[in-house]
Protein backbone atom coordinates (compact mmCIF):
# COMPACT_ATOMS: atom_id res chain seq x y z
CA UNK A 1 0.00 0.00 0.00
CA UNK A 2 1.09 3.62 -0.61
CA UNK A 3 0.57 6.97 0.65
CA UNK A 4 -1.44 7.82 -3.24
CA UNK A 5 -4.02 5.01 -1.95
CA UNK A 6 -5.63 6.65 1.26
CA UNK A 7 -7.10 9.27 -0.34
CA UNK A 8 -4.45 12.14 0.64
CA UNK A 9 -4.40 15.63 -1.57
CA UNK A 10 -1.61 16.22 -4.16
CA UNK A 11 -0.09 18.56 -1.57
CA UNK A 12 -0.03 16.40 1.17
CA UNK A 13 1.59 13.53 -1.13
CA UNK A 14 3.91 15.74 -2.57
CA UNK A 15 4.97 16.59 1.00
CA UNK A 16 5.36 13.34 2.23
CA UNK A 17 7.48 12.12 -0.20
CA UNK A 18 10.15 14.86 -0.09
CA UNK A 19 10.83 13.68 3.33
CA UNK A 20 11.20 10.28 2.12
CA UNK A 21 8.25 8.32 2.97
CA UNK A 22 6.44 6.05 0.16
CA UNK A 23 4.64 3.81 2.47
CA UNK A 24 2.58 4.58 5.09
CA UNK A 25 3.10 2.40 8.89
CA UNK A 26 0.05 0.65 9.97
CA UNK A 27 -1.77 3.17 12.52
CA UNK A 28 -1.56 5.67 9.32
CA UNK A 29 -3.37 2.74 7.12
CA UNK A 30 -5.92 2.45 9.40
CA UNK A 31 -6.19 6.20 10.97
CA UNK A 32 -6.00 8.23 8.03
CA UNK A 33 -9.11 6.93 5.97
CA UNK A 34 -11.04 7.65 9.76
CA UNK A 35 -10.00 10.56 9.93
CA UNK A 36 -10.30 12.16 6.50
CA UNK A 37 -14.05 11.08 6.99
CA UNK A 38 -14.61 12.87 10.22
CA UNK A 39 -14.56 9.97 12.59
CA UNK A 40 -13.72 9.88 15.99
CA UNK A 41 -11.09 8.06 16.25
CA UNK A 42 -9.42 6.27 19.53
CA UNK A 43 -5.74 4.74 18.08
CA UNK A 44 -3.57 2.43 20.10
CA UNK A 45 -0.08 2.75 18.47
CA UNK A 46 3.53 2.13 20.47
CA UNK A 47 5.61 4.84 19.95
CA UNK A 48 8.10 5.39 17.17
CA UNK A 49 5.30 4.02 14.69
CA UNK A 50 4.06 6.90 13.09
CA UNK A 51 1.51 8.37 15.24
CA UNK A 52 2.06 12.52 14.77
CA UNK A 53 2.04 11.93 10.82
CA UNK A 54 -1.21 9.72 11.16
CA UNK A 55 -3.48 12.46 12.51
CA UNK A 56 -1.21 15.57 11.16
CA UNK A 57 -1.46 14.49 7.57
CA UNK A 58 -5.37 14.11 7.44
CA UNK A 59 -6.12 16.87 10.08
CA UNK A 60 -4.08 19.31 7.28
CA UNK A 61 -6.27 18.01 4.41
CA UNK A 62 -9.78 18.61 6.04
CA UNK A 63 -8.82 21.60 7.20
CA UNK A 64 -7.56 23.23 3.81
CA UNK A 65 -10.52 21.78 2.20
CA UNK A 66 -13.23 22.79 4.15
CA UNK A 67 -15.08 26.20 4.36
CA UNK A 68 -12.91 28.73 6.00
CA UNK A 69 -14.30 30.03 9.67
CA UNK A 70 -15.11 33.88 9.72
CA UNK A 71 -12.89 35.74 11.93
CA UNK A 72 -13.43 35.94 15.53
CA UNK A 73 -12.77 39.55 17.15
CA UNK A 74 -11.17 39.95 13.73
CA UNK A 75 -8.39 37.74 13.78
CA UNK A 76 -7.98 34.14 12.57
CA UNK A 77 -10.14 31.42 14.77
CA UNK A 78 -8.71 28.48 16.08
CA UNK A 79 -10.00 25.24 14.30
CA UNK A 80 -7.41 23.04 15.56
CA UNK A 81 -6.07 21.97 19.14
CA UNK A 82 -3.42 19.56 19.77
CA UNK A 83 -3.10 19.19 23.40
CA UNK A 84 0.89 16.94 24.55
CA UNK A 85 1.81 16.22 27.33
CA UNK A 86 5.90 18.06 27.33
CA UNK A 87 7.25 20.71 25.74
CA UNK A 88 9.38 18.58 23.55
CA UNK A 89 6.29 16.41 22.26
CA UNK A 90 4.23 20.04 21.55
CA UNK A 91 7.60 21.14 19.67
CA UNK A 92 7.93 18.53 17.14
CA UNK A 93 4.11 17.77 16.62
CA UNK A 94 4.19 21.63 15.35
CA UNK A 95 7.26 21.11 13.53
CA UNK A 96 5.62 17.94 11.97
CA UNK A 97 2.56 20.14 10.99
CA UNK A 98 4.41 22.87 9.21
CA UNK A 99 6.40 20.45 7.64
CA UNK A 100 3.08 18.58 6.31
CA UNK A 101 1.69 21.73 5.58
CA UNK A 102 4.11 23.61 4.10
CA UNK A 103 1.98 23.24 0.54
CA UNK A 104 -0.81 24.66 2.15
CA UNK A 105 -2.10 28.57 3.26
CA UNK A 106 -2.72 26.95 6.82
CA UNK A 107 -0.45 28.98 9.49
CA UNK A 108 -0.26 26.98 13.32
CA UNK A 109 1.87 27.90 16.52
CA UNK A 110 2.87 25.75 19.50
CA UNK A 111 2.64 27.56 23.12
CA UNK A 112 3.65 25.65 26.78
CA UNK A 113 5.58 26.95 29.89
CA UNK A 114 8.55 27.53 31.46
CA UNK A 115 9.38 30.84 28.18
CA UNK A 116 8.59 34.20 28.61
CA UNK A 117 4.86 34.18 27.63
CA UNK A 118 4.93 37.51 26.27
CA UNK A 119 5.70 36.59 22.36
CA UNK A 120 2.65 34.01 23.06
CA UNK A 121 0.21 36.69 23.42
CA UNK A 122 1.85 37.92 20.22
CA UNK A 123 1.62 35.23 18.35
CA UNK A 124 -2.02 34.55 19.46
CA UNK A 125 -3.10 37.53 18.25
CA UNK A 126 -2.03 37.46 15.02
CA UNK A 127 -4.64 34.18 14.76
CA UNK A 128 -3.69 30.61 13.61
CA UNK A 129 -5.55 27.63 12.34
CA UNK A 130 -3.74 24.75 14.73
CA UNK A 131 -2.53 25.53 18.05
CA UNK A 132 -0.51 22.93 20.22
CA UNK A 133 -0.38 23.33 23.33
CA UNK A 134 0.67 22.06 27.29
CA UNK A 135 -2.52 21.62 28.93
CA UNK A 136 -0.96 23.78 32.00
CA UNK A 137 0.17 27.19 29.96
CA UNK A 138 -2.88 26.32 27.67
CA UNK A 139 -5.10 27.15 30.71
CA UNK A 140 -2.83 30.38 31.19
CA UNK A 141 -3.88 31.57 28.11
CA UNK A 142 -7.54 30.62 28.70
CA UNK A 143 -7.51 32.57 32.29
CA UNK A 144 -6.45 35.68 30.28
CA UNK A 145 -8.00 35.68 27.59
CA UNK A 146 -5.51 35.97 25.28
CA UNK A 147 -7.12 33.17 23.27
CA UNK A 148 -10.79 31.73 21.86
CA UNK A 149 -11.79 27.86 21.15
CA UNK A 150 -14.75 28.61 20.18
CA UNK A 151 -14.48 27.94 16.74
CA UNK A 152 -12.56 24.34 17.20
CA UNK A 153 -13.20 21.61 14.60
CA UNK A 154 -10.99 18.99 15.69
CA UNK A 155 -9.42 18.03 19.15
CA UNK A 156 -7.00 15.73 19.48
CA UNK A 157 -4.87 14.27 22.59
CA UNK A 158 -1.88 12.58 21.78
CA UNK A 159 -0.26 10.82 23.76
CA UNK A 160 -3.30 10.79 26.22
CA UNK A 161 -1.85 8.07 28.91
CA UNK A 162 1.28 9.95 29.73
CA UNK A 163 -0.95 13.34 30.22
CA UNK A 164 -2.84 10.98 32.73
CA UNK A 165 -0.43 9.77 34.48
CA UNK A 166 1.14 13.19 34.82
CA UNK A 167 -2.23 14.46 36.45
CA UNK A 168 -3.62 16.29 33.78
CA UNK A 169 -7.08 14.93 33.77
CA UNK A 170 -8.52 17.65 35.27
CA UNK A 171 -7.04 20.34 32.98
CA UNK A 172 -7.74 18.62 29.93
CA UNK A 173 -11.74 18.47 31.33
CA UNK A 174 -11.27 22.04 32.20
CA UNK A 175 -10.51 22.48 28.19
CA UNK A 176 -13.16 20.46 26.60
CA UNK A 177 -15.78 22.42 28.72
CA UNK A 178 -15.02 25.01 26.83
CA UNK A 179 -15.04 23.74 23.06
CA UNK A 180 -17.78 23.83 20.59
CA UNK A 181 -19.99 20.69 21.55
CA UNK A 182 -19.84 19.65 17.95
CA UNK A 183 -16.13 18.72 16.81
CA UNK A 184 -14.40 15.73 15.66
CA UNK A 185 -12.10 14.02 18.34
CA UNK A 186 -9.24 12.11 18.03
CA UNK A 187 -7.27 10.24 21.15
CA UNK A 188 -3.57 8.90 20.48
CA UNK A 189 -2.30 6.58 22.98
CA UNK A 190 0.65 4.14 23.51
CA UNK A 191 -1.14 1.89 26.06
CA UNK A 192 -5.44 1.59 26.19
CA UNK A 193 -5.65 1.26 30.35
CA UNK A 194 -9.01 1.39 32.21
CA UNK A 195 -8.41 5.47 32.45
CA UNK A 196 -7.75 5.80 28.81
CA UNK A 197 -11.15 3.56 27.98
CA UNK A 198 -13.06 6.07 30.29
CA UNK A 199 -12.06 9.48 28.96
CA UNK A 200 -12.32 8.04 25.01
CA UNK A 201 -16.11 7.04 26.19
CA UNK A 202 -16.83 10.44 27.46
CA UNK A 203 -15.06 12.18 25.31
CA UNK A 204 -15.58 10.27 21.63
CA UNK A 205 -18.38 9.92 20.10
CA UNK A 206 -18.21 6.36 18.25
CA UNK A 207 -15.09 5.97 17.20
CA UNK A 208 -12.95 4.48 15.00
CA UNK A 209 -11.08 2.22 17.10
CA UNK A 210 -7.42 1.87 15.57
CA UNK A 211 -4.62 -0.65 17.61
CA UNK A 212 -1.30 -1.58 15.98
CA UNK A 213 0.62 -2.72 19.50
CA UNK A 214 -0.23 -4.93 22.05
CA UNK A 215 -0.64 -2.92 25.18
CA UNK A 216 2.82 -2.03 26.81
CA UNK A 217 4.95 -4.08 24.42
CA UNK A 218 8.63 -3.22 23.27
CA UNK A 219 9.63 -2.65 19.76
CA UNK A 220 9.90 -6.22 18.23
CA UNK A 221 13.15 -4.87 16.36
CA UNK A 222 14.74 -3.69 20.08
CA UNK A 223 17.36 -5.87 21.14
CA UNK A 224 17.36 -6.26 24.95
CA UNK A 225 19.94 -6.87 27.03
CA UNK A 226 20.83 -7.18 30.86
CA UNK A 227 24.22 -6.10 32.51
CA UNK A 228 24.23 -7.34 36.01
CA UNK A 229 26.76 -4.62 37.90
CA UNK A 230 27.66 -3.06 41.38
CA UNK A 231 25.77 -0.36 41.81
CA UNK A 232 29.46 2.04 42.34
CA UNK A 233 30.33 0.30 39.24
CA UNK A 234 27.69 1.70 36.59
CA UNK A 235 29.38 4.71 35.77
CA UNK A 236 32.72 2.52 35.08
CA UNK A 237 30.70 -0.08 32.96
CA UNK A 238 28.94 2.95 30.94
CA UNK A 239 31.90 4.52 29.60
CA UNK A 240 33.77 1.44 29.26
CA UNK A 241 30.56 -0.12 26.60
CA UNK A 242 30.48 3.71 24.72
CA UNK A 243 34.13 3.79 24.25
CA UNK A 244 35.13 0.60 23.40
CA UNK A 245 31.95 -0.11 21.45
CA UNK A 246 32.49 3.24 19.42
CA UNK A 247 28.83 4.05 20.48
CA UNK A 248 28.13 7.47 18.45
CA UNK A 249 24.54 8.44 19.90
CA UNK A 250 23.46 7.13 23.40
CA UNK A 251 20.41 7.98 25.05
CA UNK A 252 20.66 7.19 28.63
CA UNK A 253 17.97 7.39 31.15
CA UNK A 254 18.23 7.66 35.36
CA UNK A 255 15.75 8.25 37.73
CA UNK A 256 16.34 11.42 39.09
CA UNK A 257 17.46 14.94 37.86
CA UNK A 258 20.00 15.22 40.46
CA UNK A 259 21.12 11.64 39.22
CA UNK A 260 21.55 12.99 35.84
CA UNK A 261 23.30 15.86 36.32
CA UNK A 262 25.53 13.67 38.21
CA UNK A 263 26.12 11.10 35.80
CA UNK A 264 26.77 14.02 33.00
CA UNK A 265 29.39 15.32 34.70
CA UNK A 266 30.86 12.07 35.19
CA UNK A 267 30.69 10.70 31.78
CA UNK A 268 32.28 14.49 30.54
CA UNK A 269 34.93 14.03 32.55
CA UNK A 270 35.74 10.82 31.01
CA UNK A 271 36.03 12.44 28.17
CA UNK A 272 32.62 11.81 26.28
CA UNK A 273 30.76 14.68 25.04
CA UNK A 274 27.27 14.08 27.13
CA UNK A 275 24.59 16.70 27.86
CA UNK A 276 21.47 16.01 30.83
CA UNK A 277 18.09 16.33 30.11
CA UNK A 278 15.14 17.25 32.42
CA UNK A 279 12.62 19.49 34.20
CA UNK A 280 14.88 21.54 36.23
CA UNK A 281 16.24 22.49 33.33
CA UNK A 282 15.57 25.67 31.18
CA UNK A 283 13.21 24.98 28.24
CA UNK A 284 16.41 26.97 26.04
CA UNK A 285 19.15 24.64 27.56
CA UNK A 286 16.87 22.03 26.91
CA UNK A 287 16.42 22.69 23.56
CA UNK A 288 20.30 23.08 23.41
CA UNK A 289 20.79 19.72 24.40
CA UNK A 290 18.49 17.75 22.32
CA UNK A 291 19.77 19.50 18.87
CA UNK A 292 23.35 18.93 19.67
CA UNK A 293 22.16 15.01 20.49
CA UNK A 294 20.28 15.09 16.86
CA UNK A 295 22.91 16.51 15.28
CA UNK A 296 26.07 14.70 16.89
CA UNK A 297 27.66 17.41 18.57
CA UNK A 298 26.65 15.88 21.80
CA UNK A 299 27.17 12.07 21.96
CA UNK A 300 25.48 11.15 25.06
CA UNK A 301 22.18 12.95 26.06
CA UNK A 302 21.53 11.84 30.02
CA UNK A 303 17.74 11.72 30.58
CA UNK A 304 14.79 11.64 33.15
CA UNK A 305 11.61 10.28 32.03
CA UNK A 306 10.66 13.66 30.67
CA UNK A 307 12.32 12.17 28.06
CA UNK A 308 10.76 8.60 27.39
CA UNK A 309 8.17 9.87 25.61
CA UNK A 310 7.76 12.28 22.15
CA UNK A 311 11.31 12.71 21.49
CA UNK A 312 11.52 11.74 18.13
CA UNK A 313 14.82 11.33 17.23
CA UNK A 314 16.04 9.25 13.67
CA UNK A 315 17.84 6.04 14.08
CA UNK A 316 18.28 6.38 17.39
CA UNK A 317 20.64 3.02 17.86
CA UNK A 318 21.43 2.52 21.61
CA UNK A 319 19.05 3.35 25.04
CA UNK A 320 20.85 2.43 28.32
CA UNK A 321 18.79 2.14 31.60
CA UNK A 322 21.34 3.58 33.73
CA UNK A 323 19.01 2.81 36.49
CA UNK A 324 15.91 1.05 36.05
CA UNK A 325 12.76 2.71 36.29
CA UNK A 326 10.11 1.97 38.91
CA UNK A 327 7.24 1.78 36.87
CA UNK A 328 7.15 -1.67 34.52
CA UNK A 329 5.74 0.35 31.57
CA UNK A 330 8.19 3.36 31.89
CA UNK A 331 10.95 0.87 31.06
CA UNK A 332 8.54 -0.12 27.61
CA UNK A 333 8.45 3.77 26.66
CA UNK A 334 12.51 4.42 27.26
CA UNK A 335 13.29 1.31 24.97
CA UNK A 336 11.08 2.55 23.05
CA UNK A 337 13.44 5.50 21.98
CA UNK A 338 15.38 3.34 19.69
CA UNK A 339 13.86 0.40 16.87
CA UNK A 340 11.31 3.80 15.98
CA UNK A 341 9.37 2.62 12.74
CA UNK A 342 11.07 -0.58 11.86
CA UNK A 343 14.83 0.39 12.49
CA UNK A 344 16.85 -2.07 14.23
CA UNK A 345 17.96 -0.73 17.68
CA UNK A 346 19.58 -1.81 21.69
CA UNK A 347 18.00 -1.14 24.97
CA UNK A 348 20.71 -2.27 27.50
CA UNK A 349 20.17 -2.14 31.24
CA UNK A 350 22.47 -1.63 34.04
CA UNK A 351 21.19 -3.87 36.89
CA UNK A 352 22.63 -3.52 40.23
CA UNK A 353 21.22 -5.93 43.36
CA UNK A 354 19.04 -3.10 44.53
CA UNK A 355 17.00 -3.18 41.29
CA UNK A 356 16.09 -6.90 41.07
CA UNK A 357 12.49 -6.30 42.26
CA UNK A 358 12.08 -3.70 39.72
CA UNK A 359 14.06 -6.09 37.18
CA UNK A 360 11.35 -9.01 37.71
CA UNK A 361 8.24 -6.70 37.44
CA UNK A 362 9.62 -5.75 34.03
CA UNK A 363 10.13 -9.29 33.09
CA UNK A 364 6.75 -10.05 34.42
CA UNK A 365 5.17 -7.15 32.40
CA UNK A 366 6.78 -8.65 29.11
CA UNK A 367 5.85 -12.10 30.00
CA UNK A 368 9.42 -13.35 29.03
CA UNK A 369 13.01 -13.47 30.98
CA UNK A 370 15.37 -10.53 29.16
CA UNK A 371 18.89 -12.06 28.57
CA UNK A 372 21.44 -11.64 31.07
CA UNK A 373 25.49 -10.75 30.28
CA UNK A 374 28.06 -10.71 32.61
CA UNK A 375 30.82 -8.12 31.52
CA UNK A 376 34.54 -9.50 32.02
CA UNK A 377 35.91 -7.15 35.22
CA UNK A 378 32.92 -6.21 35.90
CA UNK A 379 31.53 -9.04 37.78
CA UNK A 380 28.95 -8.23 40.87
CA UNK A 381 29.77 -8.80 44.42
CA UNK A 382 27.65 -11.27 45.49
CA UNK A 383 28.81 -10.08 49.12
CA UNK A 384 26.98 -6.91 48.73
CA UNK A 385 22.98 -6.67 49.80
CA UNK A 386 20.66 -4.77 48.39
CA UNK A 387 19.81 -1.35 49.63
CA UNK A 388 16.08 0.23 49.37
CA UNK A 389 15.25 2.55 46.58
CA UNK A 390 13.39 5.62 47.15
CA UNK A 391 10.33 4.96 44.84
CA UNK A 392 9.20 8.52 43.53
CA UNK A 393 5.83 7.64 42.11
CA UNK A 394 3.34 4.68 41.97
CA UNK A 395 1.25 4.12 39.38
CA UNK A 396 -1.51 5.66 38.71
CA UNK A 397 -4.90 5.20 40.21
CA UNK A 398 -2.69 5.71 43.86
CA UNK A 399 -5.09 7.79 45.84
CA UNK A 400 -3.58 10.76 47.34
CA UNK A 401 -0.82 12.60 47.63
CA UNK A 402 2.54 10.62 46.78
CA UNK A 403 5.07 10.51 49.30
CA UNK A 404 7.90 13.14 48.84
CA UNK A 405 6.30 14.16 45.87
CA UNK A 406 6.63 17.87 44.82
CA UNK A 407 4.94 20.03 43.00
CA UNK A 408 5.90 19.85 39.36
CA UNK A 409 8.02 22.70 38.02
CA UNK A 410 9.91 23.67 34.97
CA UNK A 411 8.42 21.83 31.61
CA UNK A 412 7.53 18.72 33.81
CA UNK A 413 3.74 18.24 34.68
CA UNK A 414 2.42 21.80 34.85
CA UNK A 415 4.88 23.86 32.72
CA UNK A 416 6.34 26.11 35.32
CA UNK A 417 2.97 27.88 36.01
CA UNK A 418 2.48 29.10 39.85
CA UNK A 419 0.41 26.77 41.46
CA UNK A 420 0.22 29.01 45.04
CA UNK A 421 -3.69 28.84 44.70
CA UNK A 422 -3.99 25.59 42.92
CA UNK A 423 -3.85 21.98 43.53
CA UNK A 424 -0.37 20.40 43.47
CA UNK A 425 -0.21 17.24 40.94
CA UNK A 426 2.11 14.37 41.53
CA UNK A 427 4.62 14.51 39.26
CA UNK A 428 7.88 12.99 38.93
CA UNK A 429 11.37 14.04 37.95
Amino acid sequence: MSFETLGLSADMLRAVSEEGYTVPTPVQKQAIPYILQGRDVLAGAQTGTGKTAAFTLPLLQRLSTGPAPEKVKGRKPIRALVLTPTRELASQVEESVRIYGKYLSLTSAVIFGGVNINPQFSMLRKGVDILVATPGRLLDHLGQGSLDLSSVETLILDEADRMLDMGFIRDIRRVIAVLPKKRQNLMFSATYSDEIRTLAEGLLANPASVEVARRNTPAEKVAQRIFPVDRDRKRELLSSLISEGDWRQVLVFTRTKHGANRLAKQLEQDGLTTAAIHGNKSQAARTKALAGFKNGEVRILVATDIAARGLDIDMLPHVVNFELPNVAEDYVHRIGRTGRAGAEGEAISLVCVDENDFLRGIERLLKRNLPREVIPGFEPDPSIKAEPIFKARQPRGHAGPRPGSKPRSGGHGRNGRNQSSRRKPQGRA
